[in-house]
């Protein structure tokens, strides 16, 4: 199972990084990241080797950046060095235990240290699970055919169209401005 939320991660200088990640279940109280190389969640976890999950349903967070907005409020966490998002409704502090070096995308194992949950989630949103999916394909404009982009956006306005709250919809509108500049 992979889960899909916002990891926050923290540089050797204590700069925090945050980033939109499908986890990978491992067991109950163990999950895997797989980071590209390169990329600064790679870089942050082997410099500082631990990691914060944070569940959100505030989905401007995923589209925002994947569209150059990263400036999300976030708070100390309780037991690792970096911080979670401010609009997380729970959070996994996660150590990492070890890492299955690969040339394209290392996996780290993260045991949890340590939960909270913050605020109710209030339920499913078609819109919400859209915005989460077209986040996914704007990640990937440079690996996919422009024609299956075009034909999954193209279902997944069906649900924003019908389902989407005024975030949602800013959200959808970061993400097409981006496919409109990747295909220009």
């Amino acid at each position: 199972m992979i889960r899909e939320v916002i990891v926050t991660t923290v540089s050797a200088a204590g700069q925090p990084h945050i980033a939109p990640f499908g986890l990978i279940a491992a067991d109950a109280h163990e999950w895997v990241i797989a980071p590209f190389h390169p990329s600064t969640t790679l870089d942050n976890l082997r410099a500082v080797p631990f990691l914060v999950s944070n569940c959100t349903d505030d989905v401007r967070i995923f589209a925002g950046c994947l569209t150059g907005r990263r400036d999300w409020r976030c708070v100390p966490s309780s037991v690792v060095p970096p911080p979670r998002l401010a609009a997380a409704l729970a959070h996994a502090e996660m150590e990492v235990m070890s890492v299955q070096e690969d040339p394209q995308r290392p996996r780290f194992r993260c045991r949890i240290v340590h939960r909270e949950t913050h605020a109710p989630f209030e339920g499913m949103n078609r819109a919400k699970a859209a915005v989460v999916e077209g986040a996914i394909l704007v990640s990937r404009l440079g690996m996919l055919p422009r024609e299956k982009v075009e034909a999954e956006i193209a279902y997944l306005e069906i649900a924003i169209s019908k389902t989407a709250g005024d975030e949602e919809r800013e959200a959808w509108g970061w993400l097409m401005d981006a496919v409109r500049r990747h295909y220009g």
